[in-house]
């Protein structure tokens, strides 16, 4: 198997999704090496019981103020974008709450996500609730 990029890019496509793994969760502050990205999927498995599939580590992008200009002292933080499968949502749901993982839609609400840290790439992971996410200026939402 080839290097798995860490890191996306801005103007880079998000990453195809294997069938059944709608629900997209961002867990914040979480790094992984190249090796444990390749095996992130079954040590989740392993560790938790659920069947995931590791899409991307972001570093996030500054908050900005009201006058567009960066805040200091924020962005760089490394946070694990994945998908769970479908059947394990239920169960999921809580267990989640206890390691800081949170929907993607609800990271990326407008009550919640005042300044635009993720590549636009992201939205394209929204499943549902569409009315409540703050969509930065010209992306138009992917569903």
């Amino acid at each position: 198997m080839g290097e798995i990029p860490l890191h996306r890019t801005l103007g880079e496509i998000m990453i195809k999704r294997k069938e059944g793994y709608n629900q997209v969760v961002i867990w914040p502050g979480m790094t992984l090496t190249k090796e444990q990205a390749v095996e992130f999927d079954s040590l989740m498995k392993d560790m938790l019981g659920f069947n995931i599939q590791y899409l991307e580590t972001m570093e996030t992008k500054p908050d900005i103020d009201s006058n567009g200009v960066p805040i200091s002292n924020t962005g760089g933080r490394h946070d694990i974008f994945f998908a769970i499968h479908v059947d394990d949502i239920p169960k999921f749901s809580l267990a989640r709450l206890q390691h800081g993982m949170r929907w993607i839609e609800d990271v990326l609400a407008d009550c919640n996500y005042r300044s635009h840290i993720y590549p636009d790439h992201v939205y394209n992971y929204v499943t549902w609730n569409e009315d409540a996410i703050s969509f930065p200026e010209g992306v138009a939402h992917a569903l």
